[in-house]
């Protein structure tokens, strides 16, 4: 069997650190003091052999679902791999949109099971075609996997694509992993979980993209009791369970929740009114509209994403993400969640290295 390995995270871990980060997508990080209660609540003893038991009742809680339906991971990653590993098995298939986030592929190709991929296009505006999604269900398909809002476009699903998702599960019986780690940037009303809508399918997601606390790795699971059942098992052969003070403090941060997310939406809509006036100004881009804190605009010209970013990050100090790390090389990924002060240097940057830049072929 090949070793699995995800490019882009490799690449996320080892890459120089830059003076301004467009490329790493977590929100702004939390401090203590945005905590109340932090500091007192670091003690380290405390049972969780199925989730740290108030941690399990705050998400169940936040979501309006039975405890039973909830099974705590290390961060939205773990939780992902976690769904994998309790529904498929080496020799499976696994039907997943392109462009997609590496490690959700890597995760089912470490477990022995094929990708097979549906186009989310750019031309259609990254929509899910149900037709494009049934033509690539085989006899071993067991599992599908989207992310919602679509990593790397931040575009949300629909209410009819997600209708249709479920009607091509429950015709087929074949579960839906949902990625909704950045789900709660959209702004606007509350959206509920997949996992809320069919039994067939899977919500992931954490306290990292939203809120800013990606240090507690905070992840979850909401699935039906069965399939919840079967990840809180393959935790077992993982890690077990999670660090005890980071699943106090989690608590704190669901007690807190309203105000976080006040906090998060503050820089959210501040970050995003900086990022569709740079989109709007800036010819030389193609973009569909995002959701979320992350956008993947095209060169209108078709050069080089790679061979930008590194010129950007060399000559300004400023990293985005190359689009190749998602098999689309004209492409890069931008992330705005962070401080509105850099992220507004960091797209001045831009601008200046595209004045900088003349064209170069793909690749």
């Amino acid at each position: 069997m090949t070793r699995a390995r995800a490019p882009y995270m490799e690449w996320a871990k080892h890459r120089p650190v830059p003076e301004i980060d467009l490329a790493g997508s977590n929100l702004l990080a939390c401090t203590l003091d945005d905590l109340p209660g932090a500091r007192e609540a670091i003690e380290l003893s405390g049972e969780g052999p199925e989730g740290y038991p108030p941690l399990v009742e705050a998400i169940a809680e936040r979501y309006g679902v039975a405890s039973e339906r909830v099974a705590t991971a290390g961060g939205c990653s773990e939780a992902n791999f976690l769904a994998c590993a309790a529904l498929i098995d080496a020799g499976d298939e696994v039907l997943m949109e392109s462009p997609y986030y590496d490690p959700l592929a890597a995760a089912a190709r470490m477990l022995g099971a094929d990708v097979v991929t549906f186009p989310r296009r750019f031309e259609q505006g990254y929509r899910i075609e149900p037709e494009e999604v049934a033509s690539g269900l085989t006899s071993r398909t067991r599992l599908i996997i989207v992310s919602n809002p679509h990593n790397p476009s931040g575009v949300l699903l629909s209410e009819e694509e997600r209708e249709a998702l479920q009607r091509l599960a429950e015709l087929a019986g074949i579960p839906v992993l949902f990625d909704e780690v950045y789900l709660e940037t959209v702004s606007g009303p509350a959206i509920p979980p997949a996992a809320t809508r069919s039994p067939l399918f899977v919500s992931t997601n954490s306290l990292t993209k939203s809120y800013g606390l990606s240090s507690l790795r905070c992840g979850w699971a909401l699935a039906s009791p069965e399939i919840a059942e079967k990840i809180r098992r393959a935790r077992d052969i993982v890690d077990v369970s999670g660090p005890t003070p980071a699943d106090r403090l989690a608590v704190i941060a669901f007690r807190d929740i309203d105000r976080l997310a006040e906090r998060a939406r503050a820089i959210v809509e501040a970050n995003t009114r900086l990022f569709q006036t740079f989109l709007s100004e800036e010819k030389r881009f193609e973009s569909v509209p995002s959701r979320a804190t992350i956008s993947f605009p095209r060169f209108a010209d078709g050069q080089s994403s790679a061979r930008f970013a590194q010129r950007l990050f060399d000559k300004h100090g400023v990293a985005v993400v190359p689009g190749s790390f998602f098999s689309f090389p004209s492409h890069i990924r931008i992330s705005y969640g962070g401080a509105t002060e850099k992220v507004e240097r960091g797209l001045a940057a831009i601008r200046r290295c595209l004045g900088e830049s003349r064209p170069v072929s793909a690749g």
